[in-house]
């Protein structure tokens, strides 16, 4: 081949190199804890759901929503569960439940995540909980990402659920009257990273 074809060649190869746009990165966004109370809802004695949340939550969303990839990591702590009497709370956070002593935070991690029409559709990872770690499939409903329209920061957010079964995870106390099936909702909101 001649050189200036060569040259002629790199040259045209290197302006298409250049006139392609870049690829997007992913995007971290840092969960909003005012905004982010997972609740939880349980069969009681076959009469009512019972239902009660945690009131501090952390944690981190990376999503590239080009590429359809992303991860999560929530922290959830034990003791913030709050089921609206004092009483109750405390024996929540006792040994017979989440034993938030002993155990002090429920984390969630994923890295893998679905999408759906380039929004965040569902998660698998693994949930721990009282020290024993399960895989679990978060299904995610209304994700979507715009400005806050108060502070105009970027932001994002849905509504997680998952079940799980709570013997799967040692808690035992006052089966079968209180039900082994636990339905958890979290409303997630996070605002990106600067």
């Amino acid at each position: 081949m001649p050189q200036h074809f060569r040259a002629i060649t790199l040259s045209a190869a290197l302006g298409l190199v250049i006139a392609l746009p870049a690829a997007a990165a992913p995007e971290s966004f840092t969960i909003d804890a005012r905004h982010t109370f997972p609740v939880f809802e349980v069969n009681h004695l076959g009469f009512s759901l019972q239902r009660g949340r945690f009131n501090q939550t952390t944690g981190k969303i990376a999503i590239d929503r080009e590429a359809g990839t992303g991860s999560i990591e929530v922290t959830i702590q034990a003791a913030s569960i709050d089921m609206g009497i004092e009483k109750w709370d405390e024996a929540m956070r006792g040994e017979d439940y989440f034993n938030a002593p002993q155990y002090p935070t429920i984390t969630f991690r994923a890295s893998k995540v679905a999408f759906e029409g380039g929004k965040v559709s569902g998660a698998e990872g693994e949930l721990t909980l009282l020290g024993v770690t399960k895989p679990v499939r978060v299904a995610f409903d209304g994700f979507s990402c715009g400005n806050h329209p108060i502070n105009k920061r970027p932001l994002c957010g849905g509504n997680a659920t998952v079940r799980i079964k709570r013997s799967e995870f040692g808690m035992l106390k006052g089966l079968p009257g209180i039900a082994d099936d636990v339905r958890i909702m979290i409303p997630v909101e996070a605002f990106k990273d600067q």
